[in-house]
């Protein structure tokens, strides 16, 4: 379970990337979603109650904890290897991640069936709202604590989504480089108060979220499963190697591109060998993971 969730913190750190989506191929999606459904109202006030003991027995800490380590451990140690490699070798970088994604598709749509009846309607609205959500152009946004709020509770939705990347989802909301900034001195009373605010919308994302998923997976899996793969479809062009850039940003004193329109690459060249090279690659290596994943199931 903590290397499925190095897996998952390593998708964290790359933008456009979803956590979720690592989840939903190597099979802990669905006991994620429980597993977070069970952090409702009660298990804040036996954790406000200091009630460790019953927290422990009304929530899957356990799954959630030895989870969340390998997500950490990932993003603390993979962070600043993926800015390198984002920013000097960007074509072999997204084409290892579209490869990903790629593979990811094919392996939530074994799981679909009666692609031409309601499953596939609900593949073509996953796909239309992918691309729509990562084509949203960042705009200039408040910073009152209702916002921030705001900001959490979808960012986090957006995380458990695949497909989906929390932190793109900041970037559209004009907020990633004020929360992330907030993070490098938390302990000064203003960040606090924005750190909790941040805090809080993430906690009812999680709990409120995590619920609906759990409805929608239990109540009509199929649909869920083909609506997902859509999803993680139609985010694919944010993942294409090759961009005529648009907009940037400059976050963190580094420029990032926040916006661009895909393009055909330039032409059968080193280049072009390479990235297809690491597109196989991460192709091969998803089905090696889901296989690992089928075996130890």
């Amino acid at each position: 379970m903590w290397l499925k969730g190095v897996c998952m913190g390593s998708a964290d750190v790359i933008p456009g990337v979803s956590g979720g989506t690592i989840a939903l191929i190597t099979g802990i999606y669905e006991d994620l979603i429980g597993a977070l459904k069970s952090i409702d109202g009660k298990a804040v006030q036996k954790f406000l109650a200091f009630d460790f003991k019953g927290l422990i027995a009304r929530v899957q800490v356990r799954f959630l904890l030895v989870l969340f380590l390998g997500i950490v451990s990932a993003i603390l140690s993979l962070a600043r290897l993926m800015n390198y490699l984002l920013h000097h070798h960007p074509v072999p970088t997204w084409s290892l991640f579209f490869g990903l994604i790629v593979a990811s598709i094919l392996i939530v749509g074994k799981q679909v069936t009666g692609w031409f009846g309601k499953a596939g309607f609900c593949f073509v609205a996953g796909i239309i709202s992918g691309s729509i959500i990562v084509n949203l152009i960042p705009i200039s946004t408040p910073e009152t604590l209702w916002f921030i709020f705001f900001c959490g509770f979808v960012g986090i939705c957006a995380m458990i989504l695949p497909g989906i990347s929390g932190a793109f989802i900041l970037l559209i909301l004009g907020k990633y480089e004020f929360i992330t900034g907030t993070l490098k001195n938390p302990f000064i009373m203003p960040n606090i108060v924005i750190i909790v605010a941040f805090c809080l919308g993430c906690l009812s994302g999680v709990i409120s979220f995590s619920r609906v998923l759990n409805y929608l997976l239990s109540r009509f899996h199929n649909l869920t499963l083909a609506f997902l793969a859509g999803l993680i479809t139609g985010s694919l062009q944010k993942i294409w190697p090759w961009k005529q850039v648009i907009e940037t940003q400059i976050i963190r004193g580094e420029e990032h591109v926040i916006w661009g329109h895909p393009i055909l690459p330039a032409g059968v060249d080193q280049e072009f060998l390479l990235a297809l090279l690491m597109a196989i690659l991460g192709f091969v290596a998803v089905w090696v993971i889901e296989r690992m994943s089928r075996v130890r199931r």
